[in-house]
């Protein structure tokens, strides 16, 4: 049959057809602006609003295995407060917490992992790891403001 090297084109333009009848109930533009504001709030890294401080955490380790095995520490479910007692090899033994840091206050590789990463929990952290002058961290942000 003739209509059989056309449906492929036909059926894009079926199914941008089926989308514009959903659409037309209101109107078709306004079913392709809710996609696209969908589309940019999935994309997590450029939904997040820029921010002045951070609430931050980090392990910070002087061998990259000794890092490694925090991280698998991590991966495996337990609390990066936990894991930062048991690894980090600084002065921030208060579960590897640096309390508020304003933007400029931070080693500036730390500071770039830092503001990029969503708010997290320990119990459930989201968390960057970066390579500066001092050794090996792994971070966590808590908030933002």
């Amino acid at each position: 049959m003739p209509s059989k090297p056309h449906p492929t084109k036909d059926t894009t333009k079926a199914s941008s057809a089926s989308e514009s009848k959903k659409d037309s109930k209101g109107k078709a533009t306004s079913g392709k602006s809710k996609n696209d504001s969908a589309a940019g709030s999935s994309t997590g890294k450029k939904a997040l609003k820029p921010a002045t401080a951070i609430n931050a955490r980090h392990i910070l380790c002087e061998k990259h295995s000794k890092k490694e095995e925090a991280v698998t520490k991590l991966k495996d479910g337990a609390k990066f407060d936990e894991v930062a007692r048991e690894f980090s090899e600084d002065k921030a033994r208060q579960g590897g917490s640096l309390g508020w840091k304003t933007r400029g206050a931070l080693d500036a590789a730390f500071e770039k992992a830092a503001y990029e990463l969503e708010p997290s929990t320990t119990a459930n952290p989201k968390y960057a790891e970066v390579k500066t002058g001092h050794g090996y961290h792994i971070i966590m942000v808590e908030g933002r403001r």
